[in-house]
């Protein structure tokens, strides 16, 4: 697979989802924290570069409220110039350190989700992106986007594709519900089979 066409492609599907959203849908709650469905398409967008400096250091230098408020700010703008920007920016090759590509296919397919779950609109992913975004997030180096002991001492089974990694009580589920729920969305967890179930939920605050 080809993973900068599937994360340009990512980009695409999003603008595509933006300019199909009326302003009560931009503004409803998202599954990813405090944020509108706007704001994380707002992140998305702020995610695609090096962090404006002035912004880190006014958040004391802490990256995670540095990246609530670059949200915000990016998202305070007309929708159709976030999606024209993301469409612009499809192709932005721009390589987050650590997570690398595989971390930046991952955060599209999650936020993605998270715009369009609470909304009800189709959630399909596409099973080999999937695929790569599971292989990472058990890969030790889904920095930012699980801690290591939410996944410990499991084992996940994709129920829709041939991939399992782990040993333990089992957690088996569609691959888009095993990776939503191990970045940490309760919303998820009832799509969800095994024994192992009621340990994750334990562990998704």
């Amino acid at each position: 697979m080809d993973i900068r066409a599937a994360i340009a492609d990512e980009r695409r599907r999003i603008a595509d989802l933006l300019d199909s959203l009326q302003p009560n849908q931009l503004g409803a709650a998202s599954l990813c924290g405090d944020w509108t469905v706007q704001e994380v398409a707002g992140h998305l967008l702020a995610a695609l570069g090096k962090p404006d400096l002035r912004l880190l250091v006014s958040s004391g230098l802490n990256l995670h409220k540095w990246n609530s408020r670059a949200a915000v700010r990016t998202a305070d703008r007309p929708v159709a110039e976030l999606a024209q920007a993301l469409r612009d920016n499809a192709y932005n090759d721009f390589k987050p350190p650590l997570v690398g590509y595989p971390g930046q296919l991952t955060d599209l397919q999650v936020h993605g989700q998270d715009m369009r779950r609470p909304l009800g609109l189709p959630h399909g992913l596409l099973l080999d992106r999937l695929k790569v975004s599971l292989e990472f997030m058990v890969s030790g180096k889904a920095f930012g986007f699980a801690p290591r002991r939410r996944l410990a001492g499991l084992r996940f089974e994709a129920s829709d594709l041939n991939w399992f990694s782990g040993t333990g009580p089992l957690v088996a589920g569609p691959a888009e519900a095993l990776l939503m729920a191990m970045c940490g969305r309760r919303a998820v967890l009832s799509e969800l089979d095994g024994p192992g179930v009621r340990i994750l939920s334990s562990r998704v605050k």
